[in-house]
C-alpha cells in the first residue's frame, strides 16, 4: 500500500510540475521528459541569429560546424549555440535519466534480458543445489542461527540455504549472483507464508537484511575509482565495509524489535561475533598489503569464491549421480529445469520493474528531485556542515530510487570534486553501503506477488538513512 501511494505520488507531483514550468514559461520544451536519452543537451530555445548579441553571431558564421559554446564552470554548465538555416539551437546541462519511451524501450535489452540470463543460470545451479540434496544439508547446518532470525522459518527449511546464498553474494559484491538466489529465497519463504497477499515477517527480515548489503568486496566502487585514477582505489573499502555492517546490525535491531525476536542468544551472538571476527582478520590482511597487491587482491577473490560456489555445487552434484537418478533426471536435466524456473521469475517480474523504473525517469527529468536534493543540501549547510559532505549528499538522496543515477552522481562528484576529494570518497562510499529500495521491494515482492508490503519500506528507509549517517561519520573519521 504504501509503495503503491509512494508510486502515485512521484508520478502525479512530477507531471504537474512539469506541465506547470512548461504553462508558465520555465521551460522551453518538455521534450526530453517523454522521448531524451541520459546526458543528452537540454533545449532551453530557439532564436532567430539577429536577435543574438553580434560576437555571437561573429562566432556562429565563422564555425565550420556553425556552433559556439560558452563555457560555463563545468561542461555539463557549458551554453551551446548551434545555427541551423537561419535559427539558433540553444542548450545547456545535461538530461538526468532517460525518457520515459527510451527507459521502457531500454528496461527490456539493458535490464530484462541481463536479469533472465543471471536468473537463469543461477537457477540451473540451484536446482543442482535441491535435487543432490546439498540444500537440506546447508540448511541443517545455518539452523541454529536462522531459526532466531527467522522464528516462523522451519528448521531445514530450503529458504535457509536461499538466504545464505543471497547474503554470501551480496557479502562478495556480487549482485549478478545475489539477485536470482534472493528471488529463490522470497519464492520459498512464500510457500510457508499463510497470507500469500500479505508479506510474511521472515520475508520482512529478509528483504531488510538484504537491503542492508553487508559488503566485505566492493569491487565495482574500487573499479570506478580506479578508472578515474584515484590514488589509492581501495582506501574507501574499509569505510565500506563498516558502515555497510551498521547498516545491517541496524535492520536486524529495527526489524527484530517490530518481530519481537529474542537477541538473547547464544548461537545469534556467536554468528555476529564470528562475522565481525572475519572482517577483523581479513581487514588486518588486507591493510598489510602494498597499493598493487590490494588491487590485485580484491579484484580477484570475490570471482574465485564465486567460482568456487559454482564448483562446489557441480562436484557435490557429481558424487550424487544416484539421487538424481532416483528422481528421473540427470544432472544437466536438473540444471535445464532450473533454468527453465529462471527464466518464467524474470518474465513475471518485469512489469514491476517497468513501472517503478519509469516513474523514477519521470520524477528524475521532472526537476523535483533536484529541488528536493538542493533544498537538503543547503538545510545542512544552514548548520555548518562541511561542502564535501553536501555535495555527496546527491548520491544518497538517489541510491534508494536508481543505481545508475545515484552511480551517475557519484561518478559526477568524483569528476567535479577530485576523486580523492571528501565528496569523491563519501559519494563512494554511499553507492556501496545503500540498496536501490524501491527497485529492490517492486522485484522481489512482485516475484511472488505480494501486494502488502506492510512496514517494509518504511524500515528499508530508515536503515537508509542510518547508513547514510554511519558513511559520513566513518568518512569524518577516516578522511
Amino acid at each position: 500500500m504504501v509503495l503503491s501511494r509512494f508510486w502515485l505520488i512521484i508520478i502525479i507531483l512530477s507531471t504537474v510540475y512539469i506541465l506547470g514550468m512548461l504553462a508558465t514559461g520555465n521551460v522551453y520544451s518538455i521534450d526530453h521528459v517523454v522521448n531524451g536519452k541520459k546526458d543528452d543537451a537540454l533545449v532551453i530555445g530557439e532564436v532567430y541569429t539577429a536577435r543574438l548579441p553580434v560576437h555571437i553571431q561573429d562566432s556562429l558564421n565563422r564555425a565550420p560546424d556553425h556552433k559556439y559554446i560558452a563555457h560555463g564552470p563545468t561542461t555539463w554548465q557549458d551554453t551551446i549555440y548551434t545555427l541551423d538555416k537561419g535559427v539558433v539551437r540553444i542548450t545547456a546541462g545535461r538530461q538526468a535519466a532517460d525518457g520515459i519511451l527510451p527507459t521502457c524501450r531500454n528496461s527490456i535489452f539493458d535490464l530484462l534480458l541481463p536479469l533472465i540470463a543471471y536468473l537463469s543460470f543461477f537457477c540451473g545451479i540451484l536446482q543442482l543445489l535441491i535435487d543432490s540434496g546439498a540444500s537440506e544439508k546447508l540448511a541443517r547446518l545455518l539452523s541454529p542461527v536462522f531459526v532466531k532470525v527467522f522464528p516462523d522459518v522451519p528448521a531445514k527449511h530450503p529458504a535457509i540455504s536461499y538466504m545464505t546464498l543471497n547474503f554470501a553474494a551480496n557479502f562478495l559484491g556480487l549482485d549478478s549472483a545475489a539477485t536470482p538466489f534472493g528471488l529463490k529465497a522470497m519464492e520459498s519463504l512464500q510457500e510457508i507464508n499463510p497470507d500469500k497477499e500479505r508479506a510474511s515477517n521472515a520475508q520482512i527480515m529478509f528483504l531488510c537484511l538484504h537491503a542492508a548489503g553487508l559488503t566485505l568486496i566492493p569491487t565495482s566502487i574500487i573499479g570506478y575509482r580506479a578508472a578515474q585514477n584515484a590514488q589509492n582505489p581501495a582506501d574507501v573499502m574499509l569505510p565500506c565495509i563498516i558502515t555497510s555492517f551498521i547498516g545491517t546490525l541496524a535492520a536486524l535491531v529495527i526489524v527484530g524489535i517490530r518481530q519481537r525476536i529474542n537477541f538473547r542468544s547464544g548461537a545469534l551472538l556467536l554468528a555476529i561475533g564470528s562475522i565481525m571476527g572475519v572482517l577483523a582478520g581479513l581487514m588486518f590482511y588486507i591493510t598489510r598489503l602494498d597499493i598493487i597487491e590490494k588491487n590485485h587482491f580484491t579484484a580477484n577473490i570475490s570471482n574465485v569464491i564465486l567460482l568456487s560456489i559454482i564448483l562446489a555445487v557441480v562436484a557435490y552434484a557429481f558424487t550424487r549421480e544416484r539421487a538424481f537418478a532416483d528422481q528421473g533426471k540427470n544432472i544437466f536435466s536438473s540444471f535445464v529445469d532450473g533454468a527453465a524456473g529462471g527464466l518464467k521469475t524474470g518474465v513475471s517480474i518485469f512489469p514491476y520493474i517497468l513501472g517503478m523504473l519509469a516513474a523514477i525517469s519521470l520524477f528524475r527529468n521532472s526537476g523535483v528531485f533536484e529541488i528536493i536534493s538542493g533544498a537538503i543540501a543547503r538545510f545542512f549547510l544552514m548548520f555548518g556542515v562541511d561542502k564535501g559532505i553536501t555535495d555527496a549528499l546527491p548520491v544518497a538522496i538517489l541510491r534508494p530510487f536508481s543505481s545508475s543515477g545515484s552511480r551517475g552522481f557519484m561518478i559526477d562528484a568524483m569528476q567535479t570534486y577530485g576523486v580523492d576529494s571528501m565528496a569523491g570518497r563519501l559519494a563512494s562510499v554511499f553507492q556501496c553501503s545503500a540498496e536501490t529500495t524501491f527497485y529492490v521491494i517492486a522485484v522481489y515482492f512482485g516475484s511472488v506477488k505480494v501486494k502488502n508490503t506492510r512496514y517494509t519500506l518504511s524500515s528499508m528507509l530508515l536503515v537508509d538513512l542510518i547508513c547514510v549517517i554511519a558513511a559520513i561519520v566513518v568518512c569524518s573519521m577516516f578522511f
